[in-house]
């Protein structure tokens, strides 16, 4: 899954990676080492303007809240739950199908966090039982240093008790799309520990390569089969992870000493 991940990014460094053609300035959101669900985070997206003639999609830098909200939700309250969409299911489930075919983006991170989930674990959250406290978080990143590129969805959901010229009588939410983690080495591992991403999790971001970042975004393609080849994993080898302090599990941190590696898991932690 992707429930916590760090975007330090500036926009003008992202208007550089992913071509930008557009971003307002207003917009601008302060680097964040703890991005958690119901925040505001930057999203990529391929769209035409509003009050233009040009009909053409435009590349744009856009500041959207994470959790989506279906456009038929008579209320917002959802969004919190679905700050996450399966691949294997995105293109058939009714809350995301919509956007799969004509809403997509892709969502800028440094990387993302994810808390190990030990076997024993595993089988309890199945059973929906309760998780065991003190899981050791680990940030996982592109082994290059370059951006994640996670696939995402937007949305747009009218507030119908707010008159139209209200400025919070739209809200626009978007959805990170996650698939199997990844079962081979990482590139780089930690020195003790998980040897794979599928050791730590068994659910990871769909992270896109750059040679598809104008298929996924172009709204004109909207063939479900067609588009479901976009959902295949990326090439194995490109991940790295280590284990970072625990103060990343309270929401009410966050700073850059959050991404500092530790040598190995916190004393206490699992793993």
């Amino acid at each position: 899954m992707c429930g916590r991940y760090a975007a330090s990014r500036r926009p003008e460094d992202l208007a550089g990676i992913f071509e930008i053609e557009k971003w307002d300035p207003e917009e601008t959101l302060a680097p964040d080492y703890n991005v958690a669900p119901t925040k505001e985070v930057y999203a990529v997206l391929d769209r035409p303007l509003k009050d233009v003639d040009d009909p053409r999609p435009v590349r744009q830098l856009r500041k959207l809240k994470w959790g989506l909200v279906p456009s038929w939700s008579k209320t917002p309250e959802g969004g919190a739950r679905m700050i996450n969409a399966r691949a294997e299911t995105v293109f058939e489930k009714p809350s995301y199908r919509r956007a799969f075919v004509s809403r997509r983006c892709i969502i800028p991170a440094d990387g993302y966090y994810e808390w190990v989930t030990g076997e024993q674990e595993r089988d309890l959250e199945v059973e929906g039982k309760k998780k065991r406290p003190r899981k050791q978080p680990y940030f996982v990143l592109p082994a290059d240093g370059s951006v994640f590129a996670m696939a995402g969805l937007y949305e747009f959901w009218r507030d119908r008790t707010l008159p139209d010229e209200h400025p919070q009588a739209w809200w626009v939410t978007c959805s990170v799309i996650t698939t199997e983690a990844e079962k081979t080495p990482l590139a780089v591992g930690p020195a003790e520990g998980p040897r794979a991403l599928a050791d730590i999790h068994p659910r990871m971001p769909l992270m896109l390569t750059p040679d598809r970042w104008d298929a996924w975004l172009d709204p004109s393609r909207t063939d479900v089969e067609d588009l479901r080849e976009l959902l295949a994993p990326p090439g194995e080898g490109l991940m790295r992870a280590y284990p970072v302090s625990t103060a990343v599990s309270n929401v009410r941190n966050n700073g850059p000493e959050l991404l500092k590696e530790l040598e190995g898991p916190e004393e206490g932690t699992l793993f």
